[in-house]
């Protein structure tokens, strides 16, 4: 390597821009050989570029969502649920309740999908550049009275409402007592009509007084919060986990 290029490589470096000096070399014999001008030239390194700096952004959202696993409409089973609205589905899918901070609800029994759909719902908004964390509802409270009995609430909090979208799966498989129902309130409160929620509930709303040890005032609070700007999607059938045993 001459002198100059070994200039250009560091500066390169320095500057954080790997792709174009993994790639200036090859453009540049390129241009020459279709004549392109320094402009063009320039272009294709700096879209090359570009589409390489949102990728890895894109791959450290996806990373930072903590999801289980990663899910996509494509992948999700519609002939399995006995009873779901597809095209209330694809429209959620346009992620519009995101910069409207509004609510999205999955309500169904075990294994009908609300995780998957919940999940993909997060993943396809991390593609478009929304920030994204997945927790369940337990967790949240197990961290969040860990943070409180050590003086760190506060920034343990925030973690829950800095993203854009917030996934809260498993609301209502394990009962939940004042003090986790308190901080689950705290939550829900700070990102009304300030951030998107989502949440996974194997229990219609009417029957949501017995998650929370049947205290029908901090039910109420949530339930006020939640559905004022909210989507709720029902969904029916059996438990696909099941699907093999159900069929033999």
């Amino acid at each position: 390597m001459n002198p100059p290029d070994r200039h250009l490589e560091d500066n390169l470096t320095c500057l954080k821009l790997p792709f174009i000096r993994e790639h200036y070399q090859p453009f540049a014999a390129q241009a020459a050989e279709k004549q392109l001008s320094h402009i063009d030239y320039l272009e294709q390194l700096t879209n090359g570029e570009a589409a390489y700096r949102r990728d890895r952004f894109t791959q450290r959202r996806i990373q930072q969502a903590r999801f289980p696993v990663i899910k996509t409409l494509d992948q999700f089973n519609w002939s399995w649920p006995k009873k779901l609205n597809r095209i209330q589905i694809q429209n959620l899918f346009r992620l519009q309740f995101i910069p409207q901070k509004a609510n999205v609800i999955f309500l169904g029994s075990v294994g009908v999908g609300k995780t998957h759909l919940a999940c993909a719902l997060g993943y396809q908004a991390c593609l478009e550049g929304y920030c994204v964390l997945f927790t369940t509802a337990i967790d949240v409270i197990n961290t969040l009275s860990a943070a409180q009995s050590t003086g760190r609430m506060k920034t343990e909090l925030k973690k829950y409402t800095r993203p854009a979208v917030l996934i809260l799966d498993e609301l209502g498989f394990l009962p939940i007592d004042k003090a986790g129902a308190d901080l689950l309130f705290q939550v829900i409160s700070q990102r009304y009509e300030q951030g998107a929620l989502v949440i996974t509930s194997n229990r219609v709303f009417k029957n949501w007084p017995e998650i929370f040890n049947n205290d029908s005032t901090i039910t109420s609070a949530i339930l006020d919060r939640l559905l004022h700007h909210a989507e709720t999607v029902l969904i029916e059938g059996k438990s696909y986990r099941m699907k093999d045993t159900i069929e033999t």
